[in-house]
């Protein structure tokens, strides 16, 4: 998918493409920008030099970490390069701000995952001939809402990204939304679960009218779902787990699958919710019958992504 040309100004266009990235998904390894803004060369090299230009012009930052034997550098966006991204106005803008102590910190390692989830998808697409690019996920976005159990309090529910993905299959073109949350079994497989409320009460969540007094057109805007407001059909919602050897992480989507089917607030949710581990997701794409269904049946499936079917047809998708 071609970028628009962008800032920061007066550097070459895979520099500024990079800074692209780097804005929007603020730590992000050389190996992963070379695979979503350089796939077409075969080596890092010159994606490295752009980079480096970034850095002595102040618009970039790197770190090291030790990765598979070698020395690995982690890229963020200085201030400087933050602000001459803003000034182009093609990205929404973000108040976050990576620091060196932040690269460094405790949330490296899922925010690279994120980032790594989000690549997968990207170079599927790029195999399959389908669209979904660097640019096409968002990491943590609010999304406000309100929930009956917890009466008064405004609830916030920020998924690690939402991602869309346009599927083509002849001539049919459907836009597929996921809310995409990591797992790095950093979390009790509690905890996990409990996520799955936040999700189900958000899908229920219709913004109450501030006064009573109206025509019933603004009656019938007042009672529809908040989420109608952003997307087209409810997203889906796929867990990603790493951090562990696969045989854990299969015990870790059984333990998950047990404890939402014994939960009775779950019974009667319509959210579609799949979980995967990265590496199957890597290896075999989304497309594949990589995901195991959270609820109801416990047989992985593919058909819920491989099979569009328009915008009332099933959760997170929208023809085009």
């Amino acid at each position: 998918m071609p970028y628009p040309h962008s800032a920061p100004t007066g550097l070459g266009q895979v520099a500024q493409q990079a800074a692209q990235v780097l804005y929007q998904h603020r730590l992000v390894s050389t190996r992963q920008l070379h695979r979503l803004v350089t796939p077409h060369h075969t080596r890092t090299e010159f994606l490295r030099r752009q980079l480096h230009t970034l850095r002595h012009a102040g618009f970039a930052e790197a770190v090291g970490r030790r990765s598979t034997g070698q020395t690995e550098l982690l890229w963020w966006l200085t201030e400087k390069g933050a602000q001459a991204v803003e000034a182009v106005g093609l990205l929404q803008s973000r108040t976050y701000r990576m620091s060196p102590e932040a690269a460094l910190g405790p949330l490296q390692e899922h925010t690279l995952a994120v980032v790594e989830a989000g690549a997968a998808f990207v170079e599927h697409a790029r195999r399959l001939s389908h669209e979904c690019g660097p640019l096409d996920w968002s990491p943590e976005i609010a999304h406000y809402y309100r929930d009956e159990s917890r009466p008064g309090e405004e609830l916030c529910l920020v998924p690690d990204a939402v991602l869309s993905y346009v599927h083509t299959a002849a001539r049919q073109r459907t836009l597929l939304t996921f809310f995409v949350e990591v797992d790095r079994t950093q979390m009790t497989i509690a905890r996990l679960a409990q996520k799955l409320h936040a999700y189900a009460a958000y899908h229920e969540y219709a913004p109450q009218p501030q006064s009573t007094k109206g025509n019933r057109g603004s009656r019938r805007q007042a009672a529809m779902p908040a989420w109608r407001y952003r997307y087209p059909a409810f997203p889906r919602l796929l867990l990603v787990l790493t951090g562990a050897s696969e045989d854990r992480l299969a015990r870790r989507i059984a333990d998950l699958r047990s404890l939402a089917a014994s939960d009775p607030a779950l019974a009667s949710t319509p959210l579609r919710v799949g979980v995967t581990t990265l590496d199957q997701l890597r290896a075999r794409g989304p497309f594949e019958p990589v995901f195991t269904p959270v609820l109801g049946a416990s047989s992985p499936e593919s058909a819920w992504l491989s099979r569009p079917a328009g915008a009332h047809g099933r959760a997170g998708e929208a023809e085009l």
